[in-house]
């Protein structure tokens, strides 16, 4: 054993299938020698019970060089064994078969394009599981507040000493996964979020089911013992089990306006709803009308667009709990990679989803410059200690912008309220930081997070001070000086999570371009074109005068917090991928790895 101890360690698994029944057996073996010499044993001992009563056994390792699958009464394979890193996952190729491993999680993928996975999601998986967390501990506690179990266990241990029984009280949460792909995301759930009780996932393609039952026996007995697998419809699923599941989690590809009706149904009073949404390009403003058609909300293009996609999804997810006495609270709101991703919690009130018009609004974007306002839907007066609701008074915009000079265009409406609870916010990134090790996705979790953490939630979409600029053609002042500036006028500022560039300020739009008017007077144009947006708001005079030169000597060198916010894609390609099913030929290599796009510039040679 000296010898093989300088050899890397891995895990042996042996599968047994007898009568639709697996049981598992895990062995930690030192190198590959040792491996060897135990596979062949259970080779030889399995073999002659194999000729008699046909069982099936598969073996299994986690080494890149001792991988194999092997079925007894076959050669040991050696050649077909191919191994490759990735964040946060080995994977290994086994004869047709991708290992994955992702946290505390494998799964078995097929090397064909049947069943959708894609690696970039690391991060949608990482971030959905630390909101789970959160979430689970939140509701222990308001649980706890609605029993008051404090002073019930002190009289049930009473009980207890005089020889009554004690009445056991928990919380085990039920997950949904409504579109479960290989069963990735809720073997994840099952194997790292400790407190939940039961994951049911659900998929209508049978080759992702049956991909997403051997993954789950594949992750051993607790696992089976808490993840389902079933085929079917998610939406007729849903709304077969109304107010069942505690959180539900949707990751669709493409829009998930088609499940929202049913996903609000089915969720539990105070539940977590976590939506995914990937069709950027029509929530940002590419197609307005099937933007329109799909989520009751029309977009308008500008460099806020993709917080505005979150505003349109919790406005979407909004209308269809008002339909069923339902509203939304929304816990954290996240745009990363290509997809935005929100978590909200959802209650039945009857009464409050009256305040629903108070919590939307609509868009007035400026097509000259950067000048854009909201007009709120709704408007809540009381009289004699009753509330009463009805439509806002409007418009809060004159015909012509009061900057430019130039007409609107009107966008929404979208969700203005907060969406971010910067409460839950501080608990998730504590509960990051605590536990680094067990995020793969650790680093770009942590900057989100902390972005997030620093944003002004109550103030609506962003500016962008390169825009504004480039709207007065002059140079860019630096964002540190720029937002000393702004506080110093007594106005609020922070950053965004979504654009390195942009700020958020309850500052009107006038203070914003008398700032830029003080600026320009310091750096002044060479020449400034007549006719244009730029010229037009320059040609006034400012009304509030600041120095930039002071506030950039009083600027703190650094920030507190020593966290990046914005950190580079891990690899390259790093982004959707092809929709499962789907032939791969040479167009996508744009999508694909090195390795994939080799092969694909092979195959289409061997073809030709």
């Amino acid at each position: 054993m000296g010898e093989a101890e300088t050899y890397e360690s891995f895990l042996l698994t042996l599968t047994v299938k007898r009568e639709d029944r697996w049981d598992f057996g895990f062995m930690e073996l030192m190198g590959e020698r040792a491996g060897a010499i135990v596979m062949r044993l259970f080779v030889h001992a399995f073999r002659p019970r194999q000729w008699k009563s046909n069982i099936s056994c598969m073996f299994c390792t986690s080494s890149p060089l001792g991988c194999a699958t092997k079925k007894l009464g076959q050669a040991y394979p050696t050649g077909d064994v191919s191994a490759s890193s990735s964040t946060g996952a080995a994977d290994v190729e086994i004869r047709g078969y991708t290992v994955i491993r992702e946290g505390e999680a494998k799964i078995l993928m097929p090397s064909c394009n049947t069943v959708f996975y894609n690696k970039a999601q690391i991060n949608n998986r990482d971030i959905s599981i630390a909101v789970l967390r959160a979430f689970i501990s939140r509701c222990k506690e308001e649980y706890a507040a609605r029993l008051n179990i404090n002073e019930r266990f002190k009289n049930e241990e009473k009980e207890g000493n005089e020889g009554g029984e004690k009445r056991s009280r928990t919380f085990g949460p039920i997950v949904l996964e409504a579109l479960a792909a290989s069963g990735l995301r809720a073997i994840r759930y099952a194997r790292e979020v400790d407190e939940i009780t039961q994951v049911v996932a659900i998929d209508n393609d049978k080759a992702s089911i049956e991909i997403c039952k051997k993954n789950i026996q594949l992750n051993g007995s607790e696992t089976c013992s808490k993840v389902s697998a079933h085929i079917g419809d998610a939406r007729v699923y849903m709304l077969t089990h109304p107010k069942e599941f505690d959180a539900v989690d949707l990751d669709p590809y493409g829009s998930p306006s088609v499940f929202l009706d049913s996903a609000v149904q089915t969720i539990a009073d105070g539940g977590l709803l976590m939506c995914t949404a990937t069709d950027l390009a029509v929530l940002c403003g590419e197609d307005g009308d099937v933007c329109y058609s799909r989520y009751g909300c029309y977009p308008l293009k500008g460099k806020y667009c993709h917080e505005m996609a979150l505003r349109i999804l919790l406005a979407c997810i909004e209308s269809h709990a008002n339909r069923y006495k339902r509203f939304i609270v929304p816990i954290l709101s996240v745009y990363m990679d290509y997809y935005i991703r929100v978590f909200v919690r959802i209650y039945t009130s009857p009464s409050a989803t009256k305040m629903t018009t108070l919590k939307l609004s609509y868009i007035y974007q400026c097509v000259g410059c950067d000048s854009f306002h909201l007009q709120s839907v709704g408007r809540a007066t009381t009289k004699n200690n009753v509330v009463r609701y009805g439509p806002a008074f409007g418009p809060t915009v004159p015909q012509a912008c009061s900057d430019c000079g130039n007409h609107f265009c009107v966008g929404g409406p979208i969700w203005s309220d907060p969406i971010h609870d910067q409460g839950w916010v501080q608990t998730i990134l504590e509960d990051v930081r605590s536990m680094k090790e067990r995020y793969p996705a650790y680093d770009r979790i942590c900057s989100v997070l902390t972005a997030i953490s620093e944003e002004l939630s109550d103030v609506p979409l962003f500016l962008c001070l390169h825009n504004l600029c480039g709207t007065l053609k002059c140079t860019t002042p630096s964002s540190s000086a720029f937002q000393c500036v702004v506080s110093n006028a007594g106005y609020r500022i922070s950053g965004t999570h979504i654009n390195p560039l942009g700020f958020k300020s309850n500052a009107p739009m006038h203070i914003i371009w008398d700032i830029m008017r003080c600026w320009i007077k310091d750096h002044p144009l060479k020449y400034r074109p007549p006719g244009e947006p730029g010229t037009i708001i320059l040609a006034k005079e400012p009304t509030l005068l600041v120095n930039f030169y002071q506030a950039a000597s009083n600027h703190g060198k650094a920030r507190a917090k020593k966290t990046a916010r914005f950190t580079p894609n891990p690899e390259r390609n790093w982004g959707p991928k092809l929709r499962a099913g789907r032939l791969i030929k040479s167009k996508h290599i744009s999508l694909l790895g090195h390795q994939q796009t080799d092969e694909v510039h092979l195959e289409d040679t061997e073809r030709n």
